[in-house]
């Protein structure tokens, strides 16, 4: 094909593939921690995660892992941890709800005694006491 039919038929399509995040199972991980352990030699690290592609974050998570012993077991479930409601939690927060509603009416209830107090004295009647 001659550089003129090139042209005419435009330029080639290249689609380029969407990158995915790479995962790795808890067996290599271990795998390379081990390596990694065992590396003596200046240099023997660094070399070992150029040759395996990874990055130094890489090694630090997975010994940190290892050292919380995720790495020994099953994987750990994903998600936010399953809360577990405790009756009585419940109970105490209808109990705290209630109190509080009391002390508003009781709040209320004071405050309407002080305005009757004081529209008795402006009025300059005697307010009925108990006794009378």
């Amino acid at each position: 094909m001659s550089a003129l039919e090139q042209a005419l038929d435009g330029p080639a399509i290249e689609v380029v593939a969407k990158a995915t995040r790479r995962r790795f199972t808890v067996e290599y991980k271990r795998k390379i921690v081990r390596e990694a352990d065992g590396c003596k030699t200046p240099g023997a690290v660094g070399a070992l995660l150029r040759r395996e592609g990874l990055y130094s974050s890489h090694l630090t998570t997975w010994r940190a892992a290892r050292e919380r012993g995720e790495l020994a077991g099953a994987p750990k479930k994903r998600g936010p941890a399953r809360r577990v409601v405790d009756p009585r939690d419940k109970k105490l927060a209808e109990q705290a709800r209630e109190i509080s509603r009391w002390q508003k009416r009781a709040e209320r209830a004071e405050a309407l005694v002080e305005l009757q107090k004081q529209v008795a004295a402006l009025l300059g009647t005697p307010l009925a006491t108990a006794t009378s």
